[in-house]
């Protein structure tokens, strides 16, 4: 797999870290995605029930790696950074996301290191939950994750409490305030993603 050529435009990765067809987080991702896409970003949105996984079990890699895994990672090396909404399932990121990035973090085929494509790529990351902290702990739990891949998880982020008040439909988030945030948040990554290009 080799190494994607950086365009003029940014190429942001999103998905939200939930598979329920009613999830919160679904319903909130595309919103995310629009403020990117406002200041300038190419977003690909993706469902991760597209691309189920087995839980990360090193007996399988080593057999054959799966499909799905390899095409998260040639996802992974044609985009500039994610976009990621997430859950909080007891206090943490849900086992969903976090086995989602250890399969892409495994050696790519050629044998380097799955790593490599996290690196100096930017992240931003935001959640919903029907409590009123909004799955803040998730963030904190992901953000960390996301910085030891080699991520710049840009410092703006945003926990949506209430959601069941707040996230009508998919890509609705009727509390203007909060949209305007969550937008910011997508904003920042495409920022950041020219500061690292200059830099």
């Amino acid at each position: 797999m080799s190494a994607a050529i950086p365009s003029a435009t940014p190429r942001l990765l999103a998905f939200a870290g939930s598979l329920r067809q009613g999830s919160f987080n679904r319903r909130l991702i595309p919103v995310l995605a629009e403020g990117a896409r406002a200041a300038g970003a190419e977003v690909t949105l993706i469902e991760l029930r597209d691309y189920a996984l087995p839980i990360y079990d090193g007996d399988i890699e080593a057999e054959a790696m799966p499909d799905n895994a390899r095409r998260l990672q040639a996802l992974m090396a044609e985009h500039d950074g994610l976009l990621i909404s997430t859950p909080e399932y007891n206090g943490s990121m849900p086992a969903l996301v976090k086995n989602t990035l250890d399969w892409i973090s495994r050696p790519l085929a050629d044998g380097r290191s799955g790593t490599a494509l996290f690196a100096d790529k930017v992240a931003g990351i935001v959640s919903a939950s029907p409590g009123p902290l909004g799955g803040l702990r998730s963030l904190l739990v992901l953000r960390d994750a996301l910085a030891k891949l080699g991520l710049l998880v840009v410092p703006q982020q945003v926990a949506v409490g209430q959601a069941g008040d707040k996230l009508a439909d998919y890509g609705q988030l009727n509390d203007e305030r909060q949209r305007e945030a969550v937008q910011r948040v997508g904003a920042a990554v495409v920022r950041h993603i020219k500061v690292v290009r200059e830099g």
